[in-house]
Parts: structure tokens; sequence; C-alpha cells
């Protein structure tokens, strides 16, 4: 399985870092952070033919700016257990590049994949209301970054498998 990721800026990692301490009480924390664009059910020897795909998929794809404007969470998130607390992105073009590799490729996961895609960068799943309430009343100011690489993601290797530069 692999995943094409949006990273983020330092501003959206030092947010999160700043966040951490009021993530206390949930089971699983992200220490990593990035934005999922789309997933591929593809295994480890499809690595050429996806990136080959990929490569036609997103030419041409000019950079893009994403924004985080705020802290949401997802209360029975689709997959997994619940509650999913995350930093809400807003981003046009990441939203039109995602509906073209739908498109082109199909959706993993109709649900994830489909008309309610919500693009966000996960801080932490599975912890007690009180801690979920304590982050949704948290002030965030807005942060703006202009998107200008994407990684392909590994699952098998924990590992970017691609950095896939966007021409600004």
């Amino acid at each position: 399985m692999y995943s094409l990721n949006v990273p983020v800026s330092g501003a959206v990692e030092r947010l999160a870092a700043d966040l951490h301490p009021k993530l206390t009480g949930f089971d699983r924390v992200r220490d990593r952070h990035a934005i999922v664009c789309k997933r591929f059910e593809a295994d480890e020897a499809d690595l050429h033919h996806l990136r080959e795909r990929l490569r036609s998929a997103l030419s041409p794809t000019p950079a893009f700016e994403a924004r985080v404007t705020g802290i949401d969470a997802f209360e029975t998130p689709t997959h997994g257990p619940g509650p999913v607390v995350y930093l809400a992105v807003e981003s046009p073009g990441l939203r039109d590049l995602h509906a073209r590799l739908v498109e082109a490729f199909g959706a993993v996961d109709d649900e994830l994949e489909g008309p309610a895609y919500v693009p966000h960068v996960t801080l932490a799943r599975d912890g007690p209301a009180d801690a979920v309430d304590r982050l949704l009343a948290t002030p965030v100011d807005p942060i703006t970054w202009t998107v200008s690489e994407l990684h392909l993601w590994s699952r098998a290797r924990r590992e970017t498998a691609w950095n896939v530069p966007v021409p600004r």
C-alpha cells in the first residue's frame, strides 16, 4: 500500500509540536505529519509501474497553496478507533489533485476518497472526550504554505519511496 502525501511546512510542524502537551490521554499520537492526497493499492513489486502511472497523472500539476485553518475532530472515523483530532486544511488545489487522481486510479476506499474527502493533518486518535474538547477550544492562527513537492509513502517500508517535485 502506498499513499501520495503532501508534506507540511515547518510552521505546521511547530504548531503540532506546540499542541503535543494537549495530546496526553490519547492512545495514538502522530509524530510524523502530512496530508494524504491519495491512497494506492500496490505492493513493493509494483512501485516502478505506479511511479510511471503517477508521472503521467501528475503532469502537469502546478504548485498550490494549502492552509491550516483550525483544529477539528472525526468523532467516528471510517477506520480505526476514534475520535481523531486533526488540523483542518483548506486547499482547492489539493482537492482538484485528489479528484484527478481518484478519476485516474479509482478510489481505494469510497468513504475516505469519495465526495467526503477531508484534507487534514492527523494529530492523535482514541482519546477521552475532555481532551478532544480542550483541543477543539484551542485557538490556532492560520498557516498558509505553498506545496512544491509530494511524497509517495510506502507503508511496508515506512518511508518515502519517491519525492515528486511540483513546479512553481
